[in-house]
């Protein structure tokens, strides 16, 4: 998998709670690296698969156009709001665009479990409705930071 984490180790989240972590949250920040350099930051919903983390994103986003230039990417999924509350993960690495671009629903095998994980997630049907509009993403990490201020409590 990722690159083990060297800093933060007494907070850091266990495999375990990282996929319970990441499989309950819904929204992460997205950031690329644009034409200029600069960089740009954006919220997306999510859905991970155990190994993965799936986006699905607009294809005429800035976002869009800059992970076809450039896939590296580093993600944010966080939650708390008292310092003492703050749980969260950043994984990072290159995109892979599975699927059709936009998807319109053709049939994909490789999406399948995705896109019903997805949309039960997300809007509570079994089905994923298409829009023709956005297309797949796939993250699968290079490097995951994770913390869980919770567990400072314990140290």
């Amino acid at each position: 998998m990722a690159d083990t984490q060297r800093r933060g180790r007494k907070i850091m989240m266990t495999p375990d709670e990282l996929d319970e972590f990441l499989g309950g949250q819904r929204t992460c920040r997205v950031a690329t690296v644009s034409a200029t350099g600069a960089p740009h930051a954006s919220t997306l919903w999510f859905v991970w698969d155990g190994t993965s983390l799936w986006l699905y994103s607009i294809t005429r986003s800035k976002r869009w156009a800059d992970l076809r230039r450039d896939p590296r990417v580093a993600v944010v999924v966080d939650t708390g709001e008292e310092y003492g509350e703050l749980r969260g993960a950043e994984l990072s690495g290159t995109v892979e665009f599975v699927g059709e671009v936009p998807r319109t629903g053709e049939d994909f095998p490789e999406l399948t479990t995705v896109e019903r994980m997805f949309a039960r997630k997300n809007f509570g049907i079994d089905e994923m409705p298409h829009d023709g509009r956005h297309a797949w993403m796939r993250l699968t990490p290079d490097a995951v930071a994770s913390w869980d201020f919770r567990k400072l409590a314990g140290l």
